[in-house]
């Protein structure tokens, strides 16, 4: 379609000859303004007002109780007790009530926040031209001016004691918050050190839970054993077996290359901790041919006929080695605990 074809109507309706420019009646993008004010009825009604005014303090108010309730649940629920909540189920009655009471401690200041702004603040609107964001120069000195004289008048400079105090309190503050990480569990005291191994204790095979004699453990075989007096119905088994579980071997004695090994071994049959030093997964793999024994989790490789030794992988230790012997009943016996502690290493490790 040819320019001639268009209709009037979709020509300005006013044509300039000065370089072809368009003036044009109406502009398009012309400020529709504001409509007019309306006052909300706590504006013009004071009971209104009073209204809101209680209904916001009635959700602070409910805040301040609530938080009460959350220092209370933390004092009287035990860590382990359970309760039934609809349609949750079972769940610690702890973490329900700290969740429960600190949301509505949260949620009541942020309610009672916004309905005070909507009603009881003012809501008339403030339009404001846009202006250069930096300031001019002379409102940067003014600045710079008063907050110098401020810092001066303050006497903060002078003031040693109550600058050393005010940074002494404000280093303080946080460590009420670094106290709370001592209720994120138990301290460790020495127990990574420790297993339930002990001098006189039985070894038990864990697969027919009886005690094991030496007759019991083939050459070239691979028996896991436990320590006597401990149950799979007990509480902490899976915690305690973590430390304690053993894994035996039989090797000629003239193939044991480690001198420690075969003082610490009985005839030929040495224990070793199942528990892999680098991030303890249990070992099971082992090569009779060898003597060596593999994780299967990251491929670390262990020679049980010389110390246990790392010879492949990312462990970072040989296996802790048990000195075992035999009772009077000629069942095999631990002489101790392990040396050292048994699994990956850990930051308190000596």
């Amino acid at each position: 379609m040819s320019s001639q074809e268009n209709s009037e109507e979709n020509l300005p309706s006013e044509q300039g000859t000065a370089h072809g420019a368009v003036d044009t009646v109406d502009d398009p993008f012309a400020d529709p303004g504001l409509p007019a004010h309306k006052p909300r009825i706590q504006d013009i009604d004071e009971r209104a007002a009073k209204r809101s005014e209680r209904v916001v303090a009635f959700l602070f108010t409910l805040s301040m109780l609530a938080t009460i309730g959350f220092i209370a649940s933390y004092v009287i629920f035990p860590v382990d007790k359970l309760v039934f909540i609809f349609p949750f189920g079972h769940v610690s009655a702890l973490n329900f009530s700290l969740g429960l009471t600190l949301g509505v401690a949260l949620f009541t200041i942020g309610a009672g926040a916004v309905h005070w702004a909507r009603t009881l603040m003012s809501d008339v609107e403030m339009p404001a031209d846009r202006h250069p964001i930096e300031a001019p120069a002379e409102v940067k000195a003014q600045v710079m001016a008063d907050f110098a004289a401020g810092a001066a008048e303050s006497g903060f400079g002078r003031r040693k004691l109550i600058r050393t105090t005010l940074f002494g309190a404000m280093a303080m503050v946080p460590l009420a918050g670094v106290m709370l990480l001592r209720d994120l569990g138990p301290l460790p005291e020495k127990k990574l050190r420790k297993t339930l191994w002990a001098r006189g204790k039985v070894l038990i095979n864990m697969n027919t839970n009886q005690p094991l004699r030496p007759e019991d453990v083939a050459v070239g075989s691979l028996t896991f054993a436990m320590p006597q007096g401990l149950e799979e119905s007990d509480e902490d088994f899976q915690t305690q077996i973590a430390k304690a579980a053993l894994m035996i071997v039989r090797i000629q004695p003239d193939n044991i290359k480690d001198k420690k090994e075969r003082e610490w071994a009985h005839d030929g049959i040495v224990a070793f901790s199942k528990i892999c030093t680098h991030v303890g997964c249990p070992i099971s793999l082992y090569e009779q041919q060898t003597h060596h024994v593999l994780c299967p989790c990251h491929q670390s490789t262990f020679d049980l006929s010389d110390g246990a030794r790392v010879i492949f992988g990312p462990a970072g230790h040989p296996l802790p080695q048990l000195r075992i012997g035999v009772n009077g009943e000629g069942n095999l016996e631990a002489l101790g605990d392990f040396a050292e502690p048994v699994g990956p290493a850990f930051w308190e490790r000596g």
